[in-house]
């Protein structure tokens, strides 16, 4: 029985010293924090769901006002909060050899297939494959793609129609979620999901649930961050958004017969990308013994596939859907410039023969003011995140940070921040005049991140979400409804990205257009 009691309280104490083995780091630094607590460091609310991951960077954010950088833990891996866009600059970009992996998830050497993207990746493999990944989000691409936009648009305002109709109450979160991931359907999987017909649709469900976490989920996430290296048959998402993303991908593939179809969808890049066969290039980083670079390569084998399209659909389908709702829940709440906005859409159609196009929305300034000003307010990327390749010294300090610290930009503390911002809760899209967005610290405003790492789908994002805003309000005004929030609550069981609790609804009201 003694011998007993030794092992157990042996075991214990390892256990113990395990879970707080590096939690002494930043106090030896002279670094700010807050105490953390055994294993879950000061992250214990984040993996219990009790509050979002933007939202406890942002408590750290304003806790600590005369740093320019705080500690934290998450649980025993430290991490830095970025406070100043100068130290943001040099993370994001003048620096960006020290920081180049956004350490979203630790992996380990054999990543789960749906990571194998372009987002998880590092290094070598990373500039490899963003740079060929690059072409399929040109100009010219955007163009080519635009009549699936329209086309989901379309639909977007048939849908619309049927709802004014009746009167009642329309969650906006909802439709335009419904929207992108109709136009996400044909542009990346070149199929008709008719997602905005259908609410119950299977690709509706699967950008809600690629996002939420499950019980199941929280507890993989946990065992994976306390040990990585022995959780490896265990993949952070879930078995049914693997199954169902693999199996509808190489169904596509093997109907068009692993070629290019002609129609300049995201998948018709991919298949062009593997008739060319194995990506090389020159590395970077690793040298042959003789001093010349090492050869890098990768092949574009139909897990990678089925991982750029995943990474494809699930950023496209939370960021997008977000920001337009969002933008919307501010124009009923400021319907001067709501009015504003429909003019402006008139008057530009109207120079188009009352279709929309490509030229047509780059040319609705006034709408573009007013989504930046959305996204502002309402960042569905909460914080930006960065691994330390290499030891650091934060400039202008003595503080060296060391390989494998976390770096956080809490992009919507710095959208807030007075400093940066006048009024910072108020909705002010002049804020983005040509004219007033030089004034504008480009470190202070980051909806697609910045640098090297930005996200390589910004100008798709902008031009679908436009399109969509114009679609509905060339048709449409929105009011508040009896059910809608000034200040709609966050849902802290989401992670990644911020999504707001129970929707926005709002009233959508049919316009009477003057001839």
């Amino acid at each position: 029985m003694l011998w007993l009691l030794v092992g157990l309280l042996t075991l214990v104490l390892v256990l113990y010293f395990y879970g707080t083995r590096t939690f002494g780091y930043w106090a030896k630094r002279g670094v700010k924090h807050d105490a953390p607590a055994p294993f879950f460091g000061t992250a214990k609310r984040q993996f219990l769901q009790q509050i979002s991951l933007a939202d406890i960077y942002d408590e750290m954010y304003q806790k600590y006002p005369n740093e320019r950088f705080v500690g934290y833990y998450l649980m025993t891996t430290p991490v830095l909060i970025l406070r100043d866009p100068g130290l943001v600059k040099h993370v994001l970009v003048s620096d960006f050899n020290h920081f180049s992996s956004r350490n979203m998830f630790p992996v380990g050497k054999h990543p789960e297939p749906l990571l194998k993207n372009l987002i998880t990746y590092e290094g070598d493999l990373w500039k490899l494959l963003r740079q060929k990944m690059t072409p399929a989000f040109t100009a010219g691409k955007l163009m080519a793609m635009f009549p699936l936009i329209v086309a989901s648009a379309e639909k977007l305002q048939r849908v619309a129609t049927e709802a004014a109709a009746s009167d009642a109450e329309v969650d906006m979160r909802d439709l335009m979620a419904r929207y992108t991931t109709d136009f996400i359907g044909a542009c990346g999987f070149g199929i008709d999901t008719d997602t905005l017909s259908d609410k119950n649709n299977m690709f509706t469900y699967l950008g809600k649930r690629i996002f939420k976490q499950e019980r199941r989920d929280m507890i993989v996430a946990i065992l994976k961050y306390a040990m990585p290296s022995l959780m490896t048959s265990f993949h952070f998402f879930a078995p049914e958004i693997e199954k169902v993303m693999m199996k509808l991908v190489k169904t596509i593939m093997q109907e068009r017969d692993y070629k290019n179809s002609g129609r300049n969808d995201f998948i018709d890049s991919l298949l062009d990308l593997k008739e060319k066969g194995k990506l090389i290039r020159e590395s970077l980083v690793h040298k042959n013994a003789d001093g010349t670079p090492c050869v890098v390569e990768i092949e574009m084998d139909d897990e990678m596939m089925v991982a750029q399209v995943f990474l494809f659909f699930a950023a496209g389908f939370e960021t997008s859907s977000s920001a337009t709702s969002y933008t919307l829940h501010e124009l009923a709440h400021h319907p001067e410039h709501q009015r504003r906005c429909q003019e402006e859409i008139d008057a530009v159609l109207a120079r188009h023969d009352n279709k929309l196009s490509y030229d047509a929305v780059k040319e609705m300034k006034f709408l573009e003011m007013c989504f930046s000003e959305g996204m502002r307010l309402f960042p569905s990327l909460g914080f930006l995140q960065r691994k330390c390749m290499k030891a650091y010294t934060i400039p202008d300090t003595d503080v060296t940070i060391d390989p494998g610290v976390n770096i956080i930009v809490p992009v919507k503390s710095l959208h807030l921040d007075p400093q940066y911002f006048q009024h910072p809760e108020e909705f002010r899209p002049e804020r983005f005049h040509p004219d007033n967005v030089s004034a504008i610290d480009k470190y202070t405003y980051l909806p697609f991140g910045t640098g090297p790492r930005a996200c390589i789908g910004e100008r798709l994002g902008y031009m679908q979400s436009l399109a969509g805003l114009a679609a509905l309000l060339s048709h449409f005004s929105v009011a508040p409804s009896i059910n809608t929030r000034r200040k709609p609550i966050i849902d802290t069981k989401v992670v990644g990205v911020q999504r707001v609790k129970g929707g926005l609804p709002l009233a959508l009201i049919a316009r009477k257009k003057t001839q």
